[in-house]
């Protein structure tokens, strides 16, 4: 009797918790298991932040798959995903194809600029390795050859961070530590660098807790950093952006440094394979399948889930996505064995913290507010759990964070 097909696609913490867990739930002989992933590793998107400021190296932030995965029991394909084709249980990739009797979607998210005119040209997005690693070279080139001109452009030392969710505010509180490094480095005056928070909102981190969202915005004012809350950018241009000064008024920013932070959307390849999605996320059945396709799941930034409590969408996180990869592999190993009542997924919020650099943090976990250097130490060890639970201790030992204070 042929062994049914699991395919998953994508190694980001939802698709890695899914295999992670459904290698130890199954048998060899029971089904077969591939991942498809674009890269031979992970990263840790909630990490990438600190790459982008050059405060953690690029590659601390990943790890290969083939360390978390059984290979006895686990195909890995590296390719680039194209295009789903449910109706025909096929995917199409960049380099051929693959078949499948049960399809896990987790492909992760990609920035959404809401259309604003010039951003995706001349804004850099904090979205991966690659991407982290030029945000963190270009922004030490500009140091670099600031002193190296005969007229010095002070835009060089200006970077402004569009966005003031929690990628935003947490690549600020790195930048923040950063620049004074950078400044001592290439001997730069302090004062003349400018760093602009530029959010349309009228509140930095909008659904936190206002004390906290206080606190943040006090602490990192005293780093330096200029908050334009309120303020719309309306285009992207080389050397800066345009934003809404009034009703009919517009300021230009002046600065060599542009990192938009204020978006994602689902994977494009949701859309273009024919799912009904908003932005590039699918509306889930409460077992994570996809409305009408019992064979297909979603989970993490593809998958939307209603919040019922404030009847709005949960946030797509790192948390939800690996909470989601559980369920779904319980589910998967249940279907395998012939099982047609699957378990529904109820989103369990542990807490959220949000780092201001490396000991400093806003937080809430188990009710309670925390900030400071207990909430730094929190966050230290929300990622190092992250770790645990697709890689062990092992992957703890030779990835986490032990520089507590």
């Amino acid at each position: 009797m042929r062994k049914p097909k699991i395919v998953v696609l994508g190694a980001g913490y939802g698709g890695l918790m899914t295999v992670t867990r459904l290698q130890k739930q199954i048998g060899v002989n029971e089904a077969e298991i591939i991942l498809v992933n674009k890269n031979d590793y992970h990263y840790e998107t909630t990490w990438l932040h600190e790459a982008s400021a050059g405060t953690l190296h690029h590659d601390r932030v990943r790890y290969d798959i083939r360390e978390v995965i059984d290979t006895h029991k686990v195909e890995f394909v590296q390719a680039s995903v194209e295009e789903i084709k449910s109706e025909e249980n096929r995917v199409i990739l960049d380099n051929g194809e693959i078949s499948y009797d049960y399809l896990v979607i987790a492909l992760g998210a990609e920035s959404e600029t809401f259309g604003i005119k010039g951003l995706k040209e001349h804004a850099f997005s904090i979205v991966n390795v690659n991407a982290a690693r030029q945000i963190r070279e270009h922004i030490e080139y500009q140091f670099a050859t600031y002193n190296t001109e005969v007229e010095k452009k002070d835009e060089r030392l200006s970077i402004v961070v569009g966005g003031a969710g929690f990628t935003g505010i947490e690549f600020l509180g790195e930048l923040a530590n950063r620049i004074p490094e950078l400044c001592k480095e290439y001997d730069v005056d302090y004062h003349k660098v400018k760093l602009i928070c530029v959010e349309a909102a009228p509140m930095v981190l909008p659904g936190f807790d206002p004390e906290l969202v206080n606190y943040a915005v006090s602490y990192l004012e005293k780093k330096g950093v200029e908050f334009r809350i309120g303020t719309a950018i309306k285009e992207g241009i080389p050397g800066g952006i345009i934003v809404a000064k009034g009703e009919d008024e517009v300021e230009e920013i002046k600065a060599e440094t542009v990192v938009w932070a204020a978006g994602v959307r689902g994977n494009s390849v949701i859309e273009n394979s024919g799912f009904e999605a908003m932005r590039g996320r699918v509306k889930v059945d409460l077992d994570l399948r996809v409305p009408g396709k019992d064979n297909v799941f979603i989970v993490g930034d593809c998958s939307l889930i209603i919040n019922e409590e404030i009847n709005r969408p949960y946030p797509p996180t790192a948390q939800i996505a690996m909470q989601q990869g559980e369920v779904c592999a319980r589910n998967l190993a249940a279907l395998v064995r012939g099982k047609n009542e699957l378990e529904t997924f109820e989103f369990h919020n542990k807490g959220t913290v949000c780092s201001l650099g490396e000991d400093e943090a806003i937080g809430t976990a188990f009710g309670k507010k925390v900030v400071g250097g207990k909430a730094a130490l929190l966050k230290k060890v929300i990622d190092n759990r992250s770790l645990f639970m697709i890689g062990g201790p092992s992957l703890v030992f030779k990835k986490g964070k032990f520089n507590i204070f």
